[in-house]
This record gives structure tokens, C-alpha cells and sequence, in this order.
């Protein structure tokens, strides 16, 4: 059986981009687009796309080159493009808005841990992401670059699960969890560094 080389699409401003960058995670986390000007390069914007990305104080906006680059650049209507483009609609607030719409707030014990089932628990292991959903329920937490869980919130975590969360029923939210790999010098801020049960 013959191995093919995988493929990954490429919008054409990213043509120049040599395939060891290309398909590097850490290369597309640093080279995210997140204003008007840069996504352009890219994609067709709509008036209403255009006028959303100037606006302050949106939930923040950033796209990794290869999922912009799945982008149908002339389509308003191509599904990756609404999950990750705003439009001026989200400048309009509504009367069923919430800011906690899961409630999971209320269903943390301490920082980061959600257990709203008795045999459920999720960890929030990180607040940022490759690229921000526009739908994201978790907006309230995610996407401000100076917030991050410390460490003590997950030793917190990690003492919380240990008495109240026994078992297999665990689960961990956050993009990539090769950022805490081996060559994350942060590695051992997971909780899975430090507890072989997790």
C-alpha cells in the first residue's frame, strides 16, 4: 500500500508558506488573522462582516490560516465562514441573551471544573483557542489573552476530582492538548502531568 502525502488546503495568500510552517500548529497559533484587513486577503467580506470586524468590544475574532483557507471565499453563506466570521448582527443585543446559557457557572465547585452530572465532570484546561466560535457558550471565559487558569486553580481541580469525581467520566475542553506536550515548557501545569488517574 502506497502512503500519499497529506494534502492541506491553501488559500493562494498562503501559497509562499512552506509546508513544514504550513503544518506546524504552533506556526498557524501565531500567524492567526483577526482584523478586517488581514482576513480580506483571503476572503470576500460582506459590508456587515466588515463592519463587525472594526467594532470594539465583540467577542474576540481569530482564524488559523488553514481554517480560513477552508473558506469558501465567495460564498456569505459557507458554514465555516459563519461559525468564525462576525457579522454586524452580533453588535445588537436581544432580551434572551445570556451570558452563562449552560449555567455552568453554577455548576462549579471551584474554578475551571464543571460537575453538573454525578458522573460527569468537565476540566476547562484552557481559556484560548485556535480560532473563537462566534456561537461559543463559553464566551464569557474564553479569548482574553491575560486570562488563563493557575496552576493553584488546577490543583484545585485536581483535589476537587480526587474527592468528589472517581472514575472514567471526565472530560477536558480546550483546543489542542499537545500545547502542554513535551516541548511545552508549561507542560506540567495540566493536571494529567501530575495525576496518572486523570
Amino acid at each position: 500500500m502506497t502512503v500519499l502525502p497529506f494534502l492541506s488546503k491553501r488559500a493562494p495568500a498562503f501559497a509562499d508558506i512552506p509546508d513544514e510552517k504550513w503544518n506546524d500548529w504552533r506556526w498557524q497559533l501565531s500567524h492567526r488573522l483577526n482584523s478586517a484587513e488581514e482576513i480580506e486577503k483571503v476572503i470576500s467580506l460582506t459590508e456587515s462582516e466588515r463592519k463587525a470586524l472594526s467594532a470594539a468590544h465583540l467577542f474576540r475574532v481569530d482564524v488559523t490560516p488553514y481554517f480560513v483557507s477552508l473558506i469558501d471565499p465567495n460564498d456569505p453563506d459557507d458554514p465555516i465562514r459563519k461559525q468564525v466570521i462576525p457579522t454586524d448582527r452580533e453588535m445588537v443585543s436581544f432580551i434572551a441573551e445570556m451570558e452563562d446559557s449552560l449555567a455552568e457557572d453554577k455548576h462549579s465547585p471551584v474554578p475551571g471544573l464543571v460537575h453538573r452530572y454525578p458522573d460527569r465532570v468537565l476540566m476547562l484546561v484552557t481559556t484560548q483557542c485556535a480560532s473563537y466560535c462566534r456561537y461559543c457558550t463559553r464566551a464569557r471565559i474564553v479569548g482574553d489573552p491575560a486570562a488563563q487558569f493557575s496552576r493553584h486553580e488546577f490543583d484545585m481541580q485536581i483535589e476537587y476530582l480526587k474527592k468528589y469525581a472517581p472514575g472514567p467520566g471526565r472530560a477536558a475542553f480546550g483546543w489542542r492538548p499537545a500545547r502542554f506536550g513535551p516541548q511545552n515548557p508549561g507542560r506540567d501545569s495540566h493536571p494529567s502531568a501530575r495525576n496518572p488517574a486523570y
